[in-house]
């Protein structure tokens, strides 16, 4: 039986109380879902490069509009609840934030991050009062709707190179006073860098970007993190794929990265539950 929203969503936030570790992959499209829960994830999430590349853009250039249209089908395509990178709430103001946290929600997801990015690299966080003001904007909204939806407070200070780990924890430590369920610094790189996030976090569950060369699964599990994301390197591991193969065709005339492709019956037999 097709589990309703609700279920999803008690599923997701069960998943963050029980003990251990859980990946959670970032599909790119429908079907890089459904292969996803074909082999057994407990709960996926979106990703903004990956859904922005499938529509031929950039990260960051894709507008509300289209996200919540991707976010809402990816919910409905496994029975798996699904978080939303959710970027900076298409927003400017904690009011923005506010509405476009009532839509995300409406759209089918068990949870949502909200960062701190401005979207300018000149002044790429949003002041701390501010990112606060609309932290607790996205918490407000989703109280609002009475739905258990877990809401990720997540920093871009490291990545953004915007006072780094520093910064980081000093904004985590207020966006989990501001009402964040999961705090979420991108781009940690050391055993230390975690063990600072999850010092800062105390009981909250802390989410981890894994990528290479990085973490094992088993190694994040015993520093305390609770949830670990791919970004969007799934996005990107296709992407190369298909580059290689259609550079060799256009620049040599060969078609040599065709050999090893699964069987065109694998990839349905994976997509057959839901398609």
């Amino acid at each position: 039986m097709t589990p309703t929203t609700a279920q999803k969503r008690a599923r997701f936030a069960e998943l963050h109380q029980a003990p251990g570790c859980f990946v959670m992959p970032n599909p790119f499209d429908v079907g890089s879902a459904r292969y996803l829960a074909s082999l057994g994830f407990p709960a996926l999430a979106t990703t903004s490069a990956g859904m922005a590349f499938a529509a031929g853009k950039g990260d960051g250039a894709v507008d509300r509009a289209y996200a919540l249209s991707h976010i809402r089908d990816l919910a409905a395509a496994t029975d798996l609840p699904l978080n939303a990178d959710f970027e900076a709430g298409f927003a400017r103001d904690a009011e923005g934030v506010y509405e476009s946290a009532r839509l995300c929600v409406g759209a089918g997801v068990a949870g949502f991050s909200i960062e701190d990015y401005t979207g300018d690299r000149t002044a790429p966080l949003f002041a701390l009062r501010e990112a606060v003001e609309r932290l607790r904007a996205a918490r407000a909204a989703i109280n609002a709707t009475g739905e258990k939806v877990l809401l990720t407070a997540r920093s871009e200070a490291i990545l953004r190179e915007a006072g780094g780990l520093p910064e980081a924890l000093r904004r985590l430590a207020a966006y989990a006073e501001a009402g964040a369920d999961v705090l979420y610094a991108p781009l940690l790189k050391t055993t230390d860098e975690v063990k600072e996030v999850v010092r800062v976090a105390g009981k909250l569950p802390v989410n981890v970007l894994v990528g290479w060369p990085g973490f094992t699964r088993s190694q994040l599990e015993d520093l305390g993190v609770k949830r670990i994301s791919t970004g969007g390197a799934l996005a990107s591991a296709a992407w190369g794929g298909f580059m290689r193969a259609a550079k060799d065709i256009a620049e040599n005339g060969r078609f040599d990265a065709f050999a090893g492709l699964p069987p065109r019956k694998e990839i349905e037999a994976a997509l057959a539950d839901r398609g």
